[in-house]
């Protein structure tokens, strides 16, 4: 028998509310009180490859991705980190970075026509190591400023290699920079 035959319409349905829909959402988060420390050392399309304990005797490598309570929030090489999960290293794992450290230097690309924000290439790097070739090409001054001025306003020192030297005199460099 049809609903129309029956006398039913719109008006005559029930609805019930979705079980899940209907319970509040909490703010509470998990504490990841025992998580492990670790640096970003490469991104490759969302997975991160991070040393769990760098700088002590059980460095090791994982494979890490980006925990859903970050949302948005860039992770970039260099940032400091917290990760949980398995850290075992072993092949086919996989953490999760929960946390990210404040950031004592960030190395910016400016934004362009292309792209109207501006990025973080690198985080907590202390030095910035402009190398240029003194002749075969020849040196390009106003890359060469543009690099010492982003490294300066990220709070990094500069180091300029200039390679070739055997070809080209170093002296007119030196001197400017």
């Amino acid at each position: 028998m049809r609903d129309r035959e029956r006398g039913l319409d719109e008006s005559n349905v029930r609805v019930r509310p979705n079980p899940h829909g209907s319970r509040p959402r909490t703010k509470r988060r998990p504490e990841h009180g025992g998580a492990d420390r670790g640096l970003v050392v490469g991104v490759d399309r969302g997975r991160y490859a991070v040393l769990v304990d760098p700088d002590t005797s059980t460095e090791h490598p994982i494979t890490a991705m980006k925990a859903r309570e970050l949302g948005r929030e860039r992770v970039v090489v260099g940032d400091r980190v917290d990760v949980v999960g398995d850290t075992s290293g072993a092949d086919g794992t996989l953490a999760r970075i929960v946390r990210i450290d404040e950031r004592s230097t960030a190395l910016r690309r400016s934004a362009d026509d292309t792209d109207p924000v501006e990025r973080v290439l690198v985080a907590n790097a202390e030095q910035l190591v402009i190398v240029t070739a003194l002749a075969d090409p020849e040196p390009r001054p106003r890359m060469i400023d543009r690099c010492v001025v982003a490294a300066y306003d990220a709070g990094m020192e500069v180091l300029l290699c200039l390679t070739k030297a055997d070809l080209a005199d170093p002296a007119a460099y030196r001197t400017m920079y």
